[in-house]
């Protein structure tokens, strides 16, 4: 197998600021080199997608250095918004961009034209690239996450241990979150919020604020970032994950929740309805609501908090859509093959 050349940001790895798209990447590397490719990577420093000129600099020293008619996977919050950079390699390298956030601006349909593929971590997204550039519909392919198997969360019987997993930002949704989770206070609950704190400060600020305003300080914890064991273990004490992004191009944690049969809250944003899916019997494994509507989040949590039936009936089609759900092993498949056809053409 041949050696592809894997180009990221520089903070993949960062324990402090972990990522769906870092997690997606670094899984992806290794599912690369499993396979029989060997991966060499180059992180580059800067503030993506709104890098310096000396970091665009960077980036075009480390493709200029590059061999030949090598393949080269870049990740899209690098290379979407250098068109400038990219062009230039065009010929002389066969570029793939991962696309996991699509940026939407001219200089992002520039870079994925200059690029022989494109691989993207949902069919939303790849709906979405093909409706707003003139990309080639054969040169856009889709590779989902994958998950690792987990054992079963044991549940409560109140179902009131809720868990929100994301970075907190405006556009995950944690202010409708909270604003829903007050109109719930007459029930039993808590809620973990686990993510990184440093995103937006002011973000971060205004929610405590609120959380404080609403007499909830309590229940709704801000724990900051979790991975390895302690992210296990939040996942292991969650009866439901709630999940209120106003847009989100598929979800890992929607199906890392799966994978340990906990039902999903989340609203019908961009690819979540596609990581929630649907158990082998039709079932769907959660409740889906609309973004950016706090009356709709709280309606749906009353529903979960105070119906028995409902939540069995979740939790089972929860166990099995945890059945159904692929391991890493495919978007690894799926972008082997991409750049190998890559390498070919």
């Amino acid at each position: 197998m041949a050696t592809v050349h894997v180009v990221l940001p520089n903070d993949i790895d960062d324990p402090a600021e972990p990522s769906g798209g870092n997690r997606y990447d670094r899984r992806l590397c290794r599912g690369l080199a499993a396979t029989g490719w060997t991966v060499r990577e180059h992180p580059v420093p800067g503030a993506w997608p709104h890098p310096e000129p000396a970091e665009r600099a960077g980036l075009a020293g480390v493709l200029t250095a590059l061999p030949d008619g090598g393949p080269v996977l870049l990740d899209g919050l690098v290379a979407s918004c250098v068109p400038e950079v990219l062009g230039p390699h065009a010929r002389r390298l066969r570029l793939v961009v991962l696309v996991h956030l699509p940026l939407e601006h001219d200089a992002e349909g520039a870079a994925l034209a200059a690029a022989g593929a494109v691989v993207t971590t949902s069919e939303w997204t790849r709906r979405r690239l093909l409706d707003r550039y003139a990309l080639p519909p054969d040169r856009v392919h889709v590779a989902k996450p994958g998950v690792d198997p987990a054992p079963p969360a044991p549940g409560s019987p109140a179902g009131g241990n809720l868990l929100c997993v994301a970075a907190l930002a405006p556009h995950k949704g944690h202010d409708v979150l909270v604003q829903a989770l007050a109109a719930v206070d007459d029930l039993p609950w808590t809620c973990d919020c686990v993510g990184p704190l440093t995103r937006d400060p002011g973000f971060v600020a205004g929610l405590r604020r609120q959380v404080g305003g609403h007499g909830v300080a309590e229940r709704v914890r801000l724990v900051g970032p979790r991975t390895g064991a302690a992210l296990d273990a939040a996942y292991a004490a969650a009866d439901l994950l709630v999940l209120p992004s106003r847009r989100e191009t598929y979800g890992m944690v929607v199906t890392e929740a799966l994978a340990r049969g906990v039902p999903v809250l989340a609203t019908a944003a961009g690819g979540l309805p596609e990581a929630l899916g649907r158990a082998p019997g039709g079932e769907v494994p959660g409740l889906l609501v609309p973004p950016d509507d706090p009356a709709a989040l709280a309606g749906a949590l009353r529903r979960w908090l105070g119906e028995p039936d409902l939540r069995r009936a979740l939790r089972r089609a929860a166990y099995g859509r945890r059945r159904t759900l692929d391991d890493w092993t495919v978007p690894a498949s799926v972008t082997g093959a991409v750049l190998a056809g890559a390498v070919a053409a």
